[in-house]
């Protein structure tokens, strides 16, 4: 498991790789990673938007932006948690993400809260990012 702890708020991610959606032969390699954000902040916060940053084992990245995680713009109050997974294909057999997500609290200000990097290996290729 990786986290990052920005402003009260605290992401957890974990991922795991998904043999049954990969074809080593064909160079393609999914993982599904699931992600816990929890407010520890006495404010309620609202996920307005992400930014992931993608790097394969080549140095190749891909950046996506986009509205919300998922589908929604989750609102947290003070104690709150939400949790979602989704996935992230490759073309390599090892790479890493990391981001942030744009949140809103209750009194208008936005703040970027990190998501950790983490790395995204077969089996075969496990290592540890520090």
């Amino acid at each position: 498991m990786y986290k990052a702890r920005t402003d009260d708020i605290e992401v957890t991610v974990e991922p795991r790789f998904m043999a049954d959606r990969s074809d080593p032969g064909a160079g393609r390699y999914f993982w599904a990673y699931t992600v816990r954000i929890d407010n520890h902040s006495p404010r309620t916060v609202t996920l307005v938007s992400r930014h992931w940053r993608i790097t394969d084992s080549h140095g190749r990245l891909e950046e996506v932006r986009g509205a919300g995680v998922v589908g929604e713009q989750p609102v947290l109050k003070h104690g709150e948690s939400f949790k979602y997974t989704s996935g992230c294909p490759l073309t390599t057999p090892s790479g890493f993400m990391a981001g942030d997500y744009q949140m809103v609290d209750d009194s208008g200000n936005s703040f970027n809260v990190e998501i950790p990097a983490f790395s995204l290996d077969t089996p075969d290729n496990r290592r540890s990012l520090n």
